[in-house]
């Protein structure tokens, strides 16, 4: 197949041309998981606090302390790798997604500010950043979702298209509040627990309805993915993961209903699915987008920088991909676990 791949673009396996774009396109989908599930309980935990009662909103906060500052660089170093590697490719996609990418920058930045701000607060002045932090957490779950709607129809300009991106950014929003919530019903225990489970139970729903529409819009909106996923060939693919997400559904609804009384040893289980679903939808997503940045417009060579500029931006990331790895796997090594009380 990659033998294949190369031939039809007049270029062999082994050469860098083929490859080194191949190279940068694995790594930007590896910042693309790690950012969406690491960072998504972080979000998920931050539009869950205007629910919680008052009393709980500072431990929750807490709770996500050693992991804020490893969350908030995967996606300006998803940005940064994009742009370095396929610039021909970035001024057109971010053209196309000029509105989410920008709801989802100045809900960042609004997230880090509040949430050092309100380290620093007077008592009386915490509330305002603990909102103001929420309302970030919105923004920039809300900017993903509208970026994926509009990459799922192709960019398209319609206005049911639109609408369309609306709706899975209000799906965004719901699954990140799944992750976060089962999230906090393996961290924590008594009322908040309790609470979490029931927040989990009803953003499920909302979840499976966001990421099946996401899934069925791929395939009626290009002809391209429907024959690839409903080809004889990639059936039983096809087949496989629509049955591994509706297991992963069904399982963790009924992992929930038995939390917080009858299932306490399980309650990783939501939270290790979830990520699980994660997984399968933005690996579905890769497959049925490749080889394009683009769909029917620009393959990844096409949108590639030149070779001399590869080579320098991967120089720098052979150095740097040790560093960070050893640096997320002490910061979230105990991202498992029940916690102890944080401080307000």
């Amino acid at each position: 197949m990659i033998a294949t791949l190369a031939a039809s673009l007049g270029l062999t396996p082994d050469d860098p041309s083929f490859w080194m774009p191949l190279v940068f396109m694995g790594m930007l989908f590896v910042l693309v998981v790690a950012g969406t599930v690491l960072d998504g309980f972080d979000l998920g935990v931050g539009i869950l606090l205007q629910l919680a009662p008052a009393e709980e909103r500072g431990r929750m906060l807490g709770l996500l302390s050693p992991w804020r500052d490893a969350n908030e660089f995967w996606l300006l170093l998803g940005i940064g790798l994009f742009a370095a590697a396929f610039p021909f490719a970035w001024g057109t996609v971010l053209g196309q997604l000029y509105a989410p990418l920008t709801l989802m920058v100045l809900g960042v930045v609004l997230r880090s500010v509040s949430y050092e701000f309100r380290l620093r607060a007077r008592t009386e002045s915490k509330p305002r950043w603990v909102t103001a932090f929420w309302i970030g957490s919105l923004m920039t779950a809300f900017g993903q979702g509208m970026a994926l709607g509009r990459i799922a129809t192709g960019y398209q300009n319609t206005a049911g298209y639109h609408g369309f991106s609306l709706f899975v950014g209000l799906c965004a929003v719901a699954a990140y509040v799944l992750l976060g919530a089962t999230w906090l019903t393996m961290r924590v225990d008594g009322d908040l627990q309790r609470r979490a489970v029931n927040w989990a139970r009803h953003a499920i729903r909302w979840t499976a309805a966001g990421m099946v529409a996401i899934a069925v819009t791929l395939g009626l909106a290009n002809a391209g993915i429907f024959y690839k996923w409903s080809n004889l060939a990639h059936l039983g693919l096809a087949v496989g993961v629509w049955v591994a997400m509706l297991l992963g559904f069904v399982g963790t609804e009924m992992v929930l209903t038995r939390l917080p009384r009858h299932a306490e040893r399980f309650s990783w289980v939501p939270f290790v699915t979830c990520v699980g679903l994660f997984l399968l939808m933005l690996g579905g997503l890769a497959y049925s987008l490749f080889p394009f940045l683009i769909l029917d417009d620009m393959t990844l060579w096409d949108g590639a920088a030149s070779l001399g500029s590869m080579r320098l931006v991967l120089s720098g990331a052979i150095v740097a991909i040790p560093l960070i790895l050893v640096f997320n796997i002490l910061a979230y090594r105990s991202v498992f676990g029940k916690a102890r009380r944080a401080r307000n």
